[in-house]
């Protein structure tokens, strides 16, 4: 008796977290411990905590920035409303007393317990069921064997793939599951953009319909990237949801149809995936790549201060040690360079126009658009840049009713001005390098969820609506991108203002 073309698929990836869980036991036997790696990070990270300052003050940011060097300190987040900054218990007496004295009282506990929050975002143990694992095997079922057909239900994919926080090896299969399922029909084709430091392949997908007949015409193309920071794992998930959904959606929700005749997507989760091993491996909190620099006891580069464009333009980061460094010189990021002559490589060869990139991260629930080098710096389409912001921040509060605000990227945490000394190294950014010397007309960092109760630490149970919030997101901005300005989705003729949004909602979440 046959199995349907469903059973086929959820067989597979039930075969994939099989493979993911199995990894996790193999690490930890090789660390000579009986759990896995979530116990590994609950000991660095014992007796940390996150504190959140209020900031009002370019002085006191100033300040605040100064007392962070000196100290190697790891600073989270910076808003126009607060700077979250972890550190141990035992030095938060000495780092208080650097600051002014406003300061010492302007702050709380975000997080009092860093370890166990580490230890939350790694997957339940799972010893796997070699009964189920050797019934696939006798069916054949691998990621070559599955076959595609209409019918499916999106969510018997959210609860297996997108239940956890996945390993690289696993998102790499699960890549070629899609290759292998779709490429026959035109629709997706896996491919690597380069490799990393340390041999790594960084994989991608590329997802669209091209003209049965060539075109002279450029194709447009829309890249997603995620994972520049190792430790927001969310980016990484989330560039996967959305690859995912807008492939299940073709041929059954027509505006995601039209977005993928009209353009490409191209989609890399994991940039940086030498650090986002590290991160499952050694260190959960890791942000940066696994490149040595000058001095071999600080590794890595910060690869969204690694890009050519403006590299060292208002300020540089020049300590290795430092969270921010982008290298003694642009591109000297392997990944970023990497990534760079891949898309330079497209548009110069392959007849490729890039209309848009997005980069996601987290935490902070922010979109922000260039230049983050400078706010001095003119951004010749600003309106419609600010105008695209604020749509894409709509149709994430749709979904879920979470707030996202919308700013240039320059900002610092209480000023604009490119003078002051801001938190953070702000050249070398990639949507500064991707809007202006690739061309693309739209270019944003979206700062996924949330806005600070886990940080970069998000539990499982957000991967599947924040993922739902990007592809919500994403499916406004294609309708935008497709001359519609946001209307593609045909509101009724007797709808009334007041109903608009009630409106989009529905129609979302019929997609």
């Amino acid at each position: 008796m046959r199995c349907s073309s469903r059973l086929f698929l959820l067989a597979a990836l039930l075969l994939l977290r099989h493979q993911s869980s199995a990894a996790g036991l193999h690490q930890a036997a090789h660390h000579g411990t009986t759990s896995h790696a979530s116990l590994w990070g609950q000991r660095r990270y014992e007796d940390q905590v996150v504190l959140r300052f209020n900031v009002s003050t370019v002085e006191h940011e100033a300040a605040l920035r100064k007392a962070v060097d000196q100290m190697l300190l790891d600073v989270w987040d910076f808003t126009i409303n607060y700077t979250d900054i972890r550190l141990p218990n035992r030095r938060i007496r000495p780092f208080l007393s650097l600051l002014p004295e406003p300061l010492r009282t302007e702050h709380s506990i975000l997080i009092h317990d860093v370890a166990r929050a580490v230890a939350a975002t790694y997957p339940s143990t799972y010893k796997g069921d070699t009964e189920f694992e050797s019934a696939m095997r006798e069916r054949g079922i691998t990621p070559k064997t599955v076959q595609w057909k209409s019918g499916r239900r999106r969510h018997d994919v959210d609860d297996l793939f997108f239940k956890d926080y996945q390993r690289l090896a696993v998102i790499s299969t699960w890549m070629s599951l899609m290759d292998n399922m779709f490429r026959g029909r035109g629709l997706v084709q896996m491919f690597n953009v380069g490799q990393s430091y340390e041999g790594k392949a960084i994989p991608a997908l590329r997802v669209g319909m091209r003209p049965a007949k060539p075109t002279k015409e450029p194709r447009k193309t829309i890249l997603i990237t995620g994972g520049l920071h190792a430790r927001e794992w969310i980016g990484v998930s989330s560039v996967n949801f959305l690859a995912w959904s807008f492939i299940s959606a073709y041929g059954d929700d027509d505006l995601a149809t039209k977005i993928l005749h009209e353009f490409d997507f191209v989609f890399v989760p994991v940039l940086n995936p030498d650090g986002y091993e590290y991160t499952w491996n050694v260190d959960r909190l890791w942000r940066k790549s696994r490149q040595r620099t000058s001095m071999h006891y600080c590794p890595g580069f910060d690869l969204d201060h690694a890009f050519g464009y403006q590299w060292d333009g208002s300020e540089h980061q020049s300590d290795p040690c430092s969270e921010s460094y982008g290298g003694d010189e642009p591109f000297q990021a392997i990944e970023a360079s990497q990534l760079a002559q891949w898309a330079l490589n497209e548009t110069t060869q392959n007849n490729v126009n890039f209309v848009a990139y997005v980069d996601l991260h987290s935490y902070s629930q922010q979109i922000l658009w260039p230049y983050a080098y400078s706010c001095s710096a003119s951004v010749p389409n600003l309106e419609n840049m600010q105008e695209v912001a604020m749509s894409i921040a709509k149709y994430m509060r749709l979904v879920s009713g979470e707030h996202y605000t919308v700013s240039s990227a320059c900002e610092g945490a209480v000023t604009s001005d490119s003078s002051v000394r801001r938190l953070e190294a702000s050249g070398g950014s990639s949507i500064d390098y991707f809007f202006h010397d690739l061309g693309a007309k739209y270019s944003y960092q979206i700062k996924l969820r949330d806005t600070g109760s886990y940080g970069f630490l998000l539990p499982n149970d957000g991967i599947v609506p924040t993922g739902e919030e990007v592809f919500s997101a994403m499916k406004g901005f294609g309708d935008y991108l497709l001359g519609n300005n946001g209307i593609e989705r045909s509101y009724p003729a007797a709808i009334t203002p007041g109903q608009e949004e009630q409106h989009v909602m529905q129609q979302t979440w019929k997609a």
